[in-house]
Protein backbone atom coordinates (compact mmCIF):
# COMPACT_ATOMS: atom_id res chain seq x y z
CA UNK A 1 0.00 0.00 0.00
CA UNK A 2 1.41 3.36 -1.49
CA UNK A 3 3.49 5.11 1.86
CA UNK A 4 2.11 2.96 4.09
CA UNK A 5 5.74 2.05 5.78
CA UNK A 6 5.72 1.21 9.46
CA UNK A 7 7.45 4.39 9.74
CA UNK A 8 4.84 6.11 8.48
CA UNK A 9 2.35 4.63 10.35
CA UNK A 10 3.93 5.27 13.63
CA UNK A 11 4.49 9.20 13.05
CA UNK A 12 0.64 9.67 11.45
CA UNK A 13 -0.72 7.88 14.75
CA UNK A 14 1.54 9.54 17.24
CA UNK A 15 2.25 6.09 18.61
CA UNK A 16 5.92 4.23 19.46
CA UNK A 17 7.19 1.28 17.44
CA UNK A 18 8.21 -1.82 18.74
CA UNK A 19 10.62 -4.34 17.66
CA UNK A 20 13.45 -5.03 14.96
CA UNK A 21 13.93 -1.79 13.02
CA UNK A 22 14.73 -3.53 10.43
CA UNK A 23 10.79 -3.74 9.25
CA UNK A 24 10.24 0.67 9.13
CA UNK A 25 10.77 0.79 5.63
CA UNK A 26 8.16 -2.27 4.88
CA UNK A 27 4.76 -1.78 3.26
CA UNK A 28 2.07 -3.10 4.59
CA UNK A 29 0.26 -4.97 2.25
CA UNK A 30 -3.28 -4.51 3.62
CA UNK A 31 -5.17 -3.45 6.23
CA UNK A 32 -7.68 -5.34 8.86
CA UNK A 33 -10.00 -5.05 12.05
CA UNK A 34 -11.05 -8.30 11.12
CA UNK A 35 -8.29 -11.12 12.89
CA UNK A 36 -9.79 -13.52 10.33
CA UNK A 37 -8.67 -11.60 7.56
CA UNK A 38 -5.16 -11.37 8.37
CA UNK A 39 -2.78 -12.31 5.78
CA UNK A 40 1.06 -12.03 5.18
CA UNK A 41 2.32 -8.46 5.42
CA UNK A 42 -0.86 -6.87 6.61
CA UNK A 43 -1.42 -4.17 9.77
CA UNK A 44 -3.65 -5.37 12.10
CA UNK A 45 -5.68 -2.76 13.96
CA UNK A 46 -7.44 -4.03 17.30
CA UNK A 47 -10.36 -2.69 18.00
CA UNK A 48 -12.19 -2.68 21.74
CA UNK A 49 -16.17 -3.01 21.24
CA UNK A 50 -18.75 -3.55 23.36
CA UNK A 51 -18.59 -7.87 23.34
CA UNK A 52 -14.88 -8.28 21.73
CA UNK A 53 -11.41 -6.76 22.62
CA UNK A 54 -9.71 -7.38 18.91
CA UNK A 55 -6.37 -7.20 21.26
CA UNK A 56 -7.07 -11.01 22.38
CA UNK A 57 -6.42 -12.18 18.48
CA UNK A 58 -2.69 -10.25 18.40
CA UNK A 59 -1.28 -14.03 18.48
CA UNK A 60 -3.44 -15.33 15.84
CA UNK A 61 -2.94 -12.85 13.33
CA UNK A 62 1.00 -12.93 13.78
CA UNK A 63 0.67 -16.73 12.94
CA UNK A 64 -0.98 -15.63 10.11
CA UNK A 65 1.83 -13.77 8.96
CA UNK A 66 1.06 -9.88 10.10
CA UNK A 67 3.69 -7.38 9.58
CA UNK A 68 2.79 -5.59 12.35
CA UNK A 69 -0.01 -4.66 15.03
CA UNK A 70 -1.43 -2.16 16.87
CA UNK A 71 -2.16 -2.07 20.67
CA UNK A 72 -3.65 0.38 22.84
CA UNK A 73 -2.25 -2.67 25.99
CA UNK A 74 1.13 -2.62 27.29
CA UNK A 75 3.63 -4.18 24.94
CA UNK A 76 4.20 -6.64 27.69
CA UNK A 77 0.49 -7.80 27.20
CA UNK A 78 0.77 -8.17 23.08
CA UNK A 79 4.84 -8.26 22.55
CA UNK A 80 6.55 -7.46 19.36
CA UNK A 81 6.59 -6.11 16.60
CA UNK A 82 3.68 -3.50 17.54
CA UNK A 83 3.33 0.16 17.77
CA UNK A 84 1.65 1.48 21.13
CA UNK A 85 -1.35 4.10 20.14
CA UNK A 86 -3.47 5.92 22.73
CA UNK A 87 -6.82 4.79 20.52
CA UNK A 88 -6.65 2.11 17.37
CA UNK A 89 -9.94 3.71 16.20
CA UNK A 90 -8.69 7.46 16.00
CA UNK A 91 -4.71 5.62 14.52
CA UNK A 92 -7.16 3.99 11.80
CA UNK A 93 -9.06 7.54 11.13
CA UNK A 94 -5.35 9.14 11.08
CA UNK A 95 -4.12 6.20 8.60
CA UNK A 96 -6.72 6.13 6.48
CA UNK A 97 -6.67 9.97 6.07
CA UNK A 98 -2.38 10.13 5.56
CA UNK A 99 -2.89 7.02 2.93
CA UNK A 100 -5.79 8.99 1.22
CA UNK A 101 -4.00 11.83 1.02
CA UNK A 102 -0.65 10.11 -1.13
CA UNK A 103 -2.97 8.37 -3.77
CA UNK A 104 -5.10 11.83 -5.19
CA UNK A 105 -7.62 10.14 -6.50
CA UNK A 106 -10.77 12.36 -6.51
CA UNK A 107 -13.31 11.74 -3.62
CA UNK A 108 -17.00 12.22 -3.90
CA UNK A 109 -18.58 12.10 -0.46
CA UNK A 110 -22.31 11.70 -0.35
CA UNK A 111 -24.30 12.36 2.51
CA UNK A 112 -28.20 13.13 3.54
CA UNK A 113 -30.87 11.73 5.81
CA UNK A 114 -32.27 9.52 3.19
CA UNK A 115 -31.30 8.31 0.11
CA UNK A 116 -27.63 7.82 0.77
CA UNK A 117 -26.91 4.95 -0.18
CA UNK A 118 -28.99 4.67 -3.42
CA UNK A 119 -27.34 7.87 -4.51
CA UNK A 120 -24.08 6.27 -3.63
CA UNK A 121 -24.76 3.14 -5.89
CA UNK A 122 -25.86 5.67 -8.84
CA UNK A 123 -23.15 8.16 -8.30
CA UNK A 124 -20.83 5.01 -8.42
CA UNK A 125 -22.41 3.41 -11.55
CA UNK A 126 -22.25 6.61 -13.77
CA UNK A 127 -18.48 7.92 -12.87
CA UNK A 128 -17.45 3.99 -13.81
CA UNK A 129 -18.58 4.37 -17.17
CA UNK A 130 -15.45 6.21 -17.61
CA UNK A 131 -13.78 6.06 -14.77
CA UNK A 132 -12.03 2.79 -12.48
CA UNK A 133 -14.17 4.01 -9.54
CA UNK A 134 -14.14 2.44 -6.20
CA UNK A 135 -17.42 2.76 -3.65
CA UNK A 136 -18.18 2.40 -0.32
CA UNK A 137 -19.23 -1.40 0.16
CA UNK A 138 -22.84 -2.32 1.79
CA UNK A 139 -22.96 0.08 5.21
CA UNK A 140 -19.33 0.69 5.81
CA UNK A 141 -20.29 4.66 6.25
CA UNK A 142 -19.68 5.29 9.79
CA UNK A 143 -16.13 6.10 11.50
CA UNK A 144 -14.64 2.59 11.47
CA UNK A 145 -16.38 2.12 7.63
CA UNK A 146 -15.09 4.48 6.25
CA UNK A 147 -11.36 4.40 6.86
CA UNK A 148 -11.55 0.50 5.93
CA UNK A 149 -13.53 1.29 2.52
CA UNK A 150 -10.14 3.66 2.14
CA UNK A 151 -8.12 0.87 2.52
CA UNK A 152 -9.22 -0.67 -0.20
CA UNK A 153 -8.16 1.52 -3.07
CA UNK A 154 -5.57 1.02 -5.02
CA UNK A 155 -3.02 3.04 -7.28
CA UNK A 156 -5.41 1.68 -10.16
CA UNK A 157 -8.41 3.30 -8.59
CA UNK A 158 -9.33 6.46 -10.39
CA UNK A 159 -12.30 7.97 -8.18
CA UNK A 160 -13.38 7.10 -4.92
CA UNK A 161 -17.06 7.35 -3.95
CA UNK A 162 -17.43 7.67 0.16
CA UNK A 163 -20.88 7.22 1.77
CA UNK A 164 -20.51 9.36 5.08
CA UNK A 165 -23.35 8.28 8.12
CA UNK A 166 -23.73 10.10 11.23
CA UNK A 167 -26.28 10.24 14.10
CA UNK A 168 -24.37 12.86 16.47
CA UNK A 169 -22.86 16.57 15.91
CA UNK A 170 -19.31 16.76 15.09
CA UNK A 171 -19.60 12.76 13.60
CA UNK A 172 -19.66 14.22 10.49
CA UNK A 173 -16.66 16.46 11.09
CA UNK A 174 -14.01 13.57 12.17
CA UNK A 175 -15.38 11.59 9.13
CA UNK A 176 -14.92 14.45 6.23
CA UNK A 177 -11.31 15.47 7.93
CA UNK A 178 -10.52 11.95 7.50
CA UNK A 179 -12.03 11.56 3.30
CA UNK A 180 -11.37 15.66 2.65
CA UNK A 181 -14.01 15.38 -0.32
CA UNK A 182 -13.36 16.88 -3.81
CA UNK A 183 -16.90 16.98 -4.24
CA UNK A 184 -19.82 16.77 -1.77
CA UNK A 185 -23.32 15.78 -2.41
CA UNK A 186 -26.27 15.96 0.17
CA UNK A 187 -28.78 14.22 -0.48
CA UNK A 188 -31.38 16.31 2.22
CA UNK A 189 -32.07 16.98 5.77
CA UNK A 190 -35.23 14.89 7.31
CA UNK A 191 -35.73 13.62 10.24
CA UNK A 192 -33.35 10.54 11.20
CA UNK A 193 -31.25 10.53 14.06
CA UNK A 194 -33.33 13.35 16.02
CA UNK A 195 -32.63 11.86 19.27
CA UNK A 196 -29.42 13.03 18.87
CA UNK A 197 -29.63 15.70 17.13
CA UNK A 198 -32.55 17.31 17.76
CA UNK A 199 -34.50 18.82 14.63
CA UNK A 200 -34.33 19.11 11.67
CA UNK A 201 -32.06 22.41 11.80
CA UNK A 202 -30.38 20.19 13.80
CA UNK A 203 -29.94 17.74 11.23
CA UNK A 204 -28.62 20.33 8.90
CA UNK A 205 -26.12 21.61 10.71
CA UNK A 206 -24.51 18.71 11.17
CA UNK A 207 -24.76 16.99 7.68
CA UNK A 208 -23.40 20.38 6.50
CA UNK A 209 -20.13 19.59 9.04
CA UNK A 210 -19.03 18.35 5.11
CA UNK A 211 -18.91 21.24 3.63
CA UNK A 212 -15.90 22.38 5.85
CA UNK A 213 -13.73 19.88 4.49
CA UNK A 214 -14.48 20.28 0.72
CA UNK A 215 -11.15 20.92 -0.98
CA UNK A 216 -10.28 24.43 -2.67
CA UNK A 217 -11.68 24.00 -6.49
CA UNK A 218 -13.98 21.68 -5.14
CA UNK A 219 -17.43 21.12 -5.80
CA UNK A 220 -20.65 21.00 -3.47
CA UNK A 221 -23.95 19.27 -5.23
CA UNK A 222 -27.21 19.72 -2.97
CA UNK A 223 -30.77 18.46 -3.56
CA UNK A 224 -32.26 22.00 -4.52
CA UNK A 225 -35.99 20.88 -3.72
CA UNK A 226 -35.20 20.63 0.16
CA UNK A 227 -36.18 23.54 1.89
CA UNK A 228 -32.61 23.54 3.97
CA UNK A 229 -30.46 22.70 1.28
CA UNK A 230 -31.62 25.36 -1.19
CA UNK A 231 -30.32 28.14 1.55
CA UNK A 232 -27.04 27.08 1.28
CA UNK A 233 -25.67 29.90 -1.57
CA UNK A 234 -22.18 29.51 -1.09
CA UNK A 235 -19.58 27.55 1.26
CA UNK A 236 -16.08 28.79 1.63
CA UNK A 237 -16.50 30.74 -1.73
CA UNK A 238 -17.48 27.42 -4.23
CA UNK A 239 -20.88 27.85 -5.34
CA UNK A 240 -23.21 24.88 -5.07
CA UNK A 241 -24.80 23.08 -7.99
CA UNK A 242 -28.60 22.25 -7.25
CA UNK A 243 -30.57 19.15 -8.66
CA UNK A 244 -34.35 18.56 -8.25
CA UNK A 245 -37.73 18.67 -10.29
CA UNK A 246 -37.93 21.84 -10.33
CA UNK A 247 -37.03 23.59 -13.30
CA UNK A 248 -34.92 25.89 -11.20
CA UNK A 249 -32.22 23.95 -10.43
CA UNK A 250 -29.25 23.66 -12.34
CA UNK A 251 -30.38 19.65 -12.88
CA UNK A 252 -33.53 18.95 -13.29
CA UNK A 253 -36.13 15.87 -14.55
CA UNK A 254 -39.02 16.58 -16.35
CA UNK A 255 -41.28 14.26 -17.97
CA UNK A 256 -41.21 11.54 -15.44
CA UNK A 257 -43.29 8.26 -16.22
CA UNK A 258 -43.82 5.95 -13.91
CA UNK A 259 -43.14 2.17 -14.80
CA UNK A 260 -44.44 0.78 -11.82
CA UNK A 261 -42.09 -1.88 -10.24
CA UNK A 262 -39.79 -1.79 -13.24
CA UNK A 263 -38.50 1.62 -12.99
CA UNK A 264 -39.42 5.32 -14.17
CA UNK A 265 -38.72 7.17 -17.43
CA UNK A 266 -37.79 10.83 -17.41
CA UNK A 267 -35.92 13.36 -19.46
CA UNK A 268 -33.19 14.93 -17.90
CA UNK A 269 -31.79 18.93 -18.06
CA UNK A 270 -28.09 19.52 -17.67
CA UNK A 271 -26.28 22.65 -17.65
CA UNK A 272 -28.05 23.32 -21.24
CA UNK A 273 -28.43 19.61 -22.64
CA UNK A 274 -31.26 16.99 -22.48
CA UNK A 275 -31.34 13.66 -22.47
CA UNK A 276 -34.01 10.59 -22.05
CA UNK A 277 -33.35 8.02 -19.86
CA UNK A 278 -34.71 5.13 -17.90
CA UNK A 279 -34.19 4.58 -14.21
CA UNK A 280 -34.56 0.61 -13.65
CA UNK A 281 -34.93 1.14 -10.07
CA UNK A 282 -38.58 2.61 -9.11
CA UNK A 283 -39.56 5.91 -7.45
CA UNK A 284 -39.67 9.25 -7.38
CA UNK A 285 -36.63 9.11 -5.06
CA UNK A 286 -34.71 7.31 -7.26
CA UNK A 287 -34.92 10.29 -9.94
CA UNK A 288 -33.46 12.34 -7.40
CA UNK A 289 -30.46 9.84 -7.12
CA UNK A 290 -30.22 9.72 -11.07
CA UNK A 291 -30.46 13.68 -10.81
CA UNK A 292 -27.20 13.74 -8.12
CA UNK A 293 -25.26 11.02 -10.11
CA UNK A 294 -25.86 13.45 -13.35
CA UNK A 295 -24.84 16.44 -11.89
CA UNK A 296 -20.96 14.52 -10.60
CA UNK A 297 -20.76 12.80 -13.91
CA UNK A 298 -21.09 16.34 -15.89
CA UNK A 299 -18.56 17.83 -13.14
CA UNK A 300 -16.35 14.93 -14.29
CA UNK A 301 -16.64 15.09 -17.60
CA UNK A 302 -18.56 12.39 -18.86
CA UNK A 303 -20.45 13.07 -21.77
CA UNK A 304 -25.12 12.93 -21.76
CA UNK A 305 -24.64 9.55 -23.47
CA UNK A 306 -22.06 8.07 -20.34
CA UNK A 307 -24.21 9.81 -18.43
CA UNK A 308 -27.50 8.23 -19.36
CA UNK A 309 -25.44 4.69 -20.05
CA UNK A 310 -24.21 4.57 -16.05
CA UNK A 311 -27.97 5.51 -14.99
CA UNK A 312 -29.44 2.67 -17.12
CA UNK A 313 -27.07 0.29 -15.47
CA UNK A 314 -27.78 1.32 -11.96
CA UNK A 315 -28.36 -2.21 -10.01
CA UNK A 316 -30.53 -2.52 -6.83
CA UNK A 317 -28.43 -4.22 -3.68
CA UNK A 318 -29.71 -6.09 -0.90
CA UNK A 319 -32.21 -4.49 2.04
CA UNK A 320 -32.95 -1.53 -0.94
CA UNK A 321 -35.81 -2.24 -2.92
CA UNK A 322 -34.41 -5.20 -4.59
CA UNK A 323 -37.36 -7.43 -5.99
CA UNK A 324 -37.15 -10.94 -5.78
CA UNK A 325 -39.60 -13.05 -7.57
CA UNK A 326 -40.15 -16.34 -5.88
CA UNK A 327 -43.37 -18.86 -7.02
CA UNK A 328 -45.58 -17.89 -4.50
CA UNK A 329 -44.90 -13.76 -3.90
CA UNK A 330 -43.14 -10.74 -5.44
CA UNK A 331 -40.98 -10.00 -2.69
CA UNK A 332 -39.70 -6.39 -1.99
CA UNK A 333 -36.64 -6.51 -0.10
CA UNK A 334 -36.06 -2.48 1.34
CA UNK A 335 -35.35 -3.68 5.00
CA UNK A 336 -32.13 -2.02 5.26
CA UNK A 337 -33.51 0.82 7.37
CA UNK A 338 -36.27 3.21 7.41
CA UNK A 339 -37.75 7.09 8.10
CA UNK A 340 -40.94 8.47 7.52
CA UNK A 341 -40.02 10.03 4.38
CA UNK A 342 -38.74 6.41 3.04
CA UNK A 343 -41.71 4.54 4.40
CA UNK A 344 -44.13 7.28 2.66
CA UNK A 345 -41.60 6.91 -0.15
CA UNK A 346 -41.94 3.15 -0.46
CA UNK A 347 -45.28 2.67 0.14
CA UNK A 348 -45.95 5.07 -2.77
CA UNK A 349 -44.03 3.24 -4.80
CA UNK A 350 -46.34 -0.16 -4.14
CA UNK A 351 -49.25 0.99 -4.81
CA UNK A 352 -48.56 0.66 -8.27
CA UNK A 353 -47.69 -3.28 -8.16
CA UNK A 354 -49.56 -5.81 -9.66
CA UNK A 355 -51.34 -8.27 -7.59
CA UNK A 356 -52.66 -7.86 -3.91
CA UNK A 357 -50.56 -5.42 -2.29
CA UNK A 358 -49.08 -5.81 1.20
CA UNK A 359 -46.95 -4.01 2.65
CA UNK A 360 -45.24 -5.71 6.17
CA UNK A 361 -43.34 -2.45 7.57
CA UNK A 362 -41.74 -2.28 11.62
CA UNK A 363 -40.47 0.21 14.03
CA UNK A 364 -38.37 2.98 12.92
CA UNK A 365 -35.51 4.01 15.61
CA UNK A 366 -33.98 7.08 15.88
CA UNK A 367 -36.74 9.54 15.85
CA UNK A 368 -36.81 11.63 19.22
CA UNK A 369 -39.58 12.94 21.12
CA UNK A 370 -41.89 13.06 18.02
CA UNK A 371 -41.38 9.11 17.35
CA UNK A 372 -45.27 8.40 17.93
CA UNK A 373 -46.77 10.99 15.56
CA UNK A 374 -44.13 9.92 13.07
CA UNK A 375 -45.19 6.51 13.32
CA UNK A 376 -49.06 7.67 12.82
CA UNK A 377 -48.68 9.51 10.26
CA UNK A 378 -46.86 6.96 8.18
CA UNK A 379 -50.27 4.61 9.24
CA UNK A 380 -52.48 7.81 8.17
CA UNK A 381 -50.33 8.02 4.72
CA UNK A 382 -50.49 3.69 3.86
CA UNK A 383 -54.49 4.15 4.34
CA UNK A 384 -54.17 6.47 1.35
CA UNK A 385 -52.30 4.65 -1.18
CA UNK A 386 -54.56 1.85 -2.08
CA UNK A 387 -52.66 -0.85 -1.09
CA UNK A 388 -55.06 -3.99 0.14
CA UNK A 389 -52.85 -5.18 3.40
CA UNK A 390 -51.16 -3.67 6.19
CA UNK A 391 -48.90 -5.29 8.61
CA UNK A 392 -47.50 -3.02 11.43
CA UNK A 393 -44.89 -4.66 13.97
CA UNK A 394 -43.06 -3.49 17.05
CA UNK A 395 -44.00 -1.27 19.79
CA UNK A 396 -43.98 1.92 18.04
CA UNK A 397 -45.87 0.30 15.03
CA UNK A 398 -49.08 -0.24 17.27
CA UNK A 399 -49.45 3.53 16.88
CA UNK A 400 -49.04 3.27 13.08
CA UNK A 401 -51.33 0.10 13.20
CA UNK A 402 -53.99 2.76 14.78
CA UNK A 403 -53.92 5.66 12.44
CA UNK A 404 -54.35 3.28 9.81
CA UNK A 405 -57.17 1.84 11.02
CA UNK A 406 -58.56 5.11 11.95
CA UNK A 407 -57.95 6.71 8.67
CA UNK A 408 -58.87 3.55 6.76
CA UNK A 409 -62.42 3.92 8.68
CA UNK A 410 -62.38 7.85 8.02
CA UNK A 411 -62.09 7.09 4.31
CA UNK A 412 -64.13 4.58 3.59
CA UNK A 413 -60.79 2.08 2.17
CA UNK A 414 -60.79 -1.33 2.25
CA UNK A 415 -57.25 -1.61 3.69
CA UNK A 416 -56.73 -4.56 6.02
CA UNK A 417 -54.57 -3.61 9.14
CA UNK A 418 -52.79 -5.92 11.36
CA UNK A 419 -50.50 -5.80 14.40
CA UNK A 420 -47.62 -8.35 15.76
CA UNK A 421 -46.44 -7.16 18.95
CA UNK A 422 -42.52 -8.32 17.45
CA UNK A 423 -40.58 -9.73 14.75
CA UNK A 424 -40.95 -13.80 16.05
CA UNK A 425 -44.58 -13.15 16.43
CA UNK A 426 -44.73 -11.94 12.79
CA UNK A 427 -42.52 -14.84 11.56
CA UNK A 428 -44.89 -17.75 12.91
CA UNK A 429 -48.17 -15.65 11.67
CA UNK A 430 -47.00 -14.29 8.09
CA UNK A 431 -47.09 -17.52 5.54
CA UNK A 432 -51.11 -17.28 6.88
CA UNK A 433 -51.62 -13.94 6.08
CA UNK A 434 -50.62 -13.86 2.62
CA UNK A 435 -51.68 -14.93 -0.48
CA UNK A 436 -50.40 -16.27 -3.98
CA UNK A 437 -49.77 -13.52 -6.07
CA UNK A 438 -48.87 -10.87 -3.29
CA UNK A 439 -46.85 -8.17 -4.05
CA UNK A 440 -44.79 -7.72 -0.50
CA UNK A 441 -42.97 -4.63 0.64
CA UNK A 442 -40.77 -5.66 3.54
CA UNK A 443 -39.63 -2.52 5.46
CA UNK A 444 -38.07 -1.35 8.94
CA UNK A 445 -34.98 -0.09 10.34
CA UNK A 446 -32.33 -2.04 11.11
CA UNK A 447 -32.35 -2.97 14.37
CA UNK A 448 -35.61 -5.00 13.42
CA UNK A 449 -33.72 -6.92 11.29
CA UNK A 450 -36.17 -7.87 8.88
CA UNK A 451 -34.03 -9.47 6.68
CA UNK A 452 -35.11 -12.67 8.44
CA UNK A 453 -38.29 -11.78 6.99
CA UNK A 454 -37.19 -11.64 3.66
CA UNK A 455 -35.46 -14.79 4.21
CA UNK A 456 -38.18 -16.62 5.04
CA UNK A 457 -40.35 -15.60 2.40
CA UNK A 458 -37.52 -16.26 -0.61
Amino acid sequence: MKNLTVENITRVTGGTFYGDSSILNNEVLSITTDSREASPGCLFVPIVGERVDGHKFIPQVREAGALITLTEKSVEETGEPCIHVESSLQAVKDIAEFYLSGLGIPVVGISGSVGKTSTKEAVASVLSVKYNTLKTPGNFNNELGLPLTIFGLREEHEMAVLEMGISSFGEMTRLAKVAKPHTGVITNIGTCHLEFLGDRDGVFRAKTEMLDFIRPGGNIVLNGDDDKLIKVKESHGIQPVFYGLSTENNVYADNIISRGLRGTDCDIHLHGESFSVHIPVPGIHNVYNALAAAAVGHIYGLTSEEIRQGIENIETIQGRFRMIDTPEYLVVDDCYNASPASMKGSLGILKDADGRKVAVLGDMGELGKDEAEMHRSVGTFAATCGIDLLICTGTLCKEMAEAAKEAAASSGTDLKVIWEPDRESLLTHLPAYLQKGDTVLIKASRFMHFEKVVEMLS
